[in-house]
């Protein structure tokens, strides 16, 4: 069987076809024309290409030993599911993700020993006075998410991560214009060049984070982000004293993909640096392929504070390492709409003032 290879036009995306009368590749379509030598640089781009390869072989995380395992104790929420790994001295009286009190305690099993963990540096009195500082001046916010009963349910809990690190060779095609404009007395003119560009290299990346667990959002713990994972230390109990420790129930495997997105958007981008003296950039195509990759699970610090004002759910994350605080504020409706209000009532006899002295 013979291979078949079609060219596209640079310019508009056409199949380029063989032009007798000019001996070149022409575009039926922009009637853009390429000579032969053009296209056999194109030929060997597309030949040095690399397959795309997005394959995580490695197993992160160890087992428990009979000695860990005796010093911990596992707790799942019978209002949201969420399951809950702690110390054995840890009282867990309310869940961090629903606020829910009743925690019923099982065995611990099924999960995997973290290779590493990153350990609390903020305090849960800074979490605190950082949670009331971020309430503050916000005239529009109702009473109840000032009140002292609720900044006291914030909770310390180590949210399971996976980390990837990989070498990717990657290569992209892009689709870039170059204009110029001129004018007689007449008219004005504007004159479009297409190129097609080619560009490959190789990019690392070290702890690119995903979360293990369902019970909070991807966005959310995103938003915290970054850690400092070069103060990650080598697990130990120890560690989760006084705190909770969330288990995971999103495997590294079925992590993978957002791993993958989050590695590509920064590789895209990365590559497209290197684009430069054009008008205008569109990318065509790009494929990366993975080496030197390995997997890692380690627990990251989170304070988490669960609370809910007229039927609506709202969680606010701080990350325990940094103090990075994050989470969506209710709206009391009379507050805004009197807000508004006065602001309204304060710009019109403004404009009024001034249209009297015009």
């Amino acid at each position: 069987m013979s291979n078949l290879k079609q060219y596209k036009c640079p310019s508009c995306g056409g199949p380029i076809n063989y032009d007798i009368a000019s001996g070149n590749l022409k575009c039926p379509y922009c009637d853009s024309e390429f000579d032969i030598e053009t296209l056999k640089g194109y030929d060997e781009d597309l030949r040095k290409t690399v397959e795309e390869e997005l394959n995580w072989l490695d197993k992160p995380g160890l087992d428990w030993t009979e000695e860990e395992e005796s010093k911990l104790r596992h707790y799942v929420c019978d209002s949201c599911g969420g399951e809950i790994i702690a110390d054995v001295n840890t009282g867990a009286t309310r869940c961090p993700y629903c606020g829910n009190p009743v925690i019923v305690p099982q065995k611990f099993s099924g999960t995997l020993r973290p290779d590493l963990v990153v350990p609390f540096k903020v305090s849960d009195k800074q979490a605190q006075e950082a949670y009331r500082n971020h309430l503050k001046d916000k005239p529009l916010l109702p009473k109840y998410f000032k009140d002292e009963n609720r900044i006291n349910e914030i909770k310390g809990i180590y949210v399971p991560f996976w980390l990837y690190d990989a070498e990717v060779d990657m290569a992209a095609r892009y689709r870039t214009t170059r204009s110029r404009s001129w004018s007689d007395s007449n008219y004005i003119y504007t004159e479009t060049s297409y190129f097609s560009v080619f560009r490959e290299g190789e990019i690392g990346f070290d702890n690119v984070p995903v979360d293990g667990s369902t019970n909070i959002d991807n966005a959310l713990m995103e938003s915290i982000e970054p850690f400092d994972i070069s103060e990650a230390v080598d697990f130990k109990t120890a560690y989760l004293a006084g705190y909770l420790a969330d288990k995971y129930d999103i495997s590294a495997e079925a992590s993978q993909e957002q791993a993958n997105q989050r590695i590509r958007r920064s590789a895209e981008s990365a590559l497209a640096t290197t684009v430069r003296g054009y008008d205008g950039i569109a990318l065509e195509s790009m494929n990366m392929s993975l080496n030197n990759h390995t997997i890692k699970y380690c627990l990251l610090p989170v304070y988490i504070l669960n609370t809910t004002y007229k039927g609506e759910k709202f969680t606010f994350a701080m990350n325990g390492q940094t103090g990075k605080l994050v989470g969506d504020l209710p709206i009391e409706k009379s507050s805004y709409a009197m807000y508004f209000a006065i602001i309204f009532l304060v710009v019109s006899a403004i404009a009024f003032i001034i249209q009297m002295f015009l």
